[in-house]
């Protein structure tokens, strides 16, 4: 029988901003915690990564927490004894003299890919991918048995079971004053020129709405759209049926519990998207935009996946919400319809995390694929 090498090294390029840094975060900690392993977390970034984990220290190259081992990833790599299982995050390109020394101790290398919902993901989820003197395997995160799954530690999974009604009122407490009956959204997303228009229409809201905004590239608009130039994180300002409170960059573990205390999340990227499924309440995706305008088949690909048990009219009420937001313009003019079908959307995202637990997580179905290939 095999036995599970526990020495692995993951390899992170942090490009720019935090989703890379945070997926990698999270996985290296759940392989300690969860499977006891030895893990090294390669980071070219570290002051990138303190904004999501206080406890790092950005001046020193080499440090630990959690249990894991974190180096500085230079551009002038010095050489090191590879670990047994080499994880390469998004086709981050490994240093030369370290894929050099693998080639002594021939690794199980993994790719670790982007998260997708598109078809042929499946077909290529595990594919090997022959390098002079090595292998190196595809791996792609999915939402079906066919693909590797999503992140989603136990013990994040069962902190959300357990939160309760009076939890979230004492952990929004510590940033806002929130007022009884009030609509409560996170909203974290990249630069969006549908906000100003979205804020406004917010503000004619028959029932209160608070916003939470995390600081990061949607700040700039939303002091522009609210009229304060100032606007900084601890600050609340209210227009009519709106307020809106900025909120510092939270740690992961308290990001988490921000999605567990909202009605609705707006999320972007993956890390943030895939914490928003987990948190099993109403979430808006604002996928990465890229050039070529692929993001938006990406994106028409998971509505198909999530919306495959949905009503018609829900259905079509969060497409629309979605591609609005997306594109930068109209999410004022189809919130109506998303604002009414949320009891419907509620409970679909609360089967959707079950069937995500079904699949199985990232971090123990890639522990298996592992062990699958080790002489």
């Amino acid at each position: 029988m095999s036995v599970l090498p526990r020495k692995w090294d993951i390899f992170c390029t942090v490009v720019d901003n935090f989703g890379d840094i945070g997926v990698c975060w999270r996985l290296a900690r759940q392989l300690v915690a969860e499977h006891g392993l030895e893990v090294r977390l390669w980071v070219d970034d570290l002051a990138s990564f303190a904004r999501i984990q206080p406890e790092i220290d950005p001046a020193q190259d080499e440090q630990s927490c959690a249990g894991v081992h974190i180096r500085l990833w230079r551009d002038s790599f010095s050489a090191v004894q590879p670990a047994e299982i080499v994880i390469e995050t998004f086709a981050c390109h490994l240093p030369p003299s370290y894929v050099e020394a693998m080639r002594a101790i021939r690794p199980v290398w993994v790719n670790l890919e982007y998260l997708s919902a598109e078809d042929w993901v499946e077909g290529c989820h595990q594919l090997p991918s022959p390098q002079p003197g090595l292998q190196k395997y595809w791996y792609f995160p999915g939402f079906t048995e066919r693909t590797g799954g999503v992140l989603g530690e136990a013990a994040m999974r069962a902190a959300r079971a357990a939160w309760t009604p009076a939890d979230r009122v004492a952990w929004l407490k510590q940033y806002a004053d929130i007022d009884a009956g009030a609509l409560v959204i996170s909203l974290f997303a990249y630069e969006n020129s549908a906000l100003a228009t979205l804020l406004a229409q917010w503000e004619l809201m028959d029932r209160p709405i608070h916003v939470l905004l995390p600081e990061g590239r949607l700040l700039p608009q939303a002091r522009a759209a609210l009229e304060l130039p100032d606007l900084q994180a601890g600050q609340t300002v209210r227009r009519k049926a709106l307020s809106v409170t900025c909120l510092p960059m939270l740690p992961q573990e308290d990001y988490d519990r921000l999605l567990w205390s909202c009605d609705i999340n707006f999320v972007r990227g993956e890390d943030s998207f895939v914490r928003a499924q987990w948190a099993e309440l109403p979430f808006v995706w604002h996928i990465y935009p890229q050039d070529d305008e692929v993001h938006h088949v990406k994106l028409e690909a998971f509505m198909d996946r999530y919306c495959a048990d949905l009503d018609a009219i829900s259905a079509q009420a969060l497409r629309d919400f979605w591609r609005a937001w997306n594109r930068g313009e109209g999410a004022d003019v189809v919130w109506p319809a998303f604002f009414s079908a949320l009891p419907v959307l509620k409970k679909h995202v609360e089967n959707w995390a079950n069937r995500l637990a079904v699949n199985g997580d990232l971090a123990g179905n890639l522990v298996k694929f592992v062990l699958s290939k080790v002489e």
